[in-house]
């Protein structure tokens, strides 16, 4: 009987898996963009302070301030970019992972038959989130 229950739990819970291991993907690409904006938005804030404490000098030192300013700016921006797209390189590594070990671990599920193999296949949706 218990396992005609997990059985059916696993095969019910399949079905919203390959939902899941999607939205996990999409999660992921969207904190990573939220972190990039967040990060770009502080840059563009530190960028306005610098010019603006630049104002209150003259001649080549303002010139350099400015420039100097400038240069954290787009480093700091340069490397929101460069952290999300690693962030969203990272999701997707982690979902082809995901989908491999899932894979591998439906084949060894072959090996099984009847309630075993459904059980085993069960299991493996649920920890591969297929």
């Amino acid at each position: 009987m218990k396992l005609r229950t997990a059985l059916f739990l696993a095969m019910s819970m399949t079905v919203l898996s390959p939902a899941y291991a999607a939205d996990m993907k999409d999660v992921k690409e969207d904190r990573a963009e939220a972190q990039a904006d967040a990060a770009k938005s502080t840059a563009k804030q530190q960028y306005e302070v610098a010019k603006e404490n630049c104002k209150n000098m003259s001649g080549n030192q303002k010139d350099v301030c400015l420039k100097d300013a400038k240069a954290a700016y787009v480093g700091d921006k340069s490397q929101a970019k460069a952290n999300e797209k690693s962030s969203k390189g990272q999701a997707e590594a982690d979902e082809d992972k995901m989908e491999a070990n899932y894979k591998a671990a439906k084949e060894r599920c072959d090996k099984l038959s009847g309630n075993a193999k459904d059980a085993c296949q069960g299991e493996a949706k649920l920890k591969y989130h297929q």
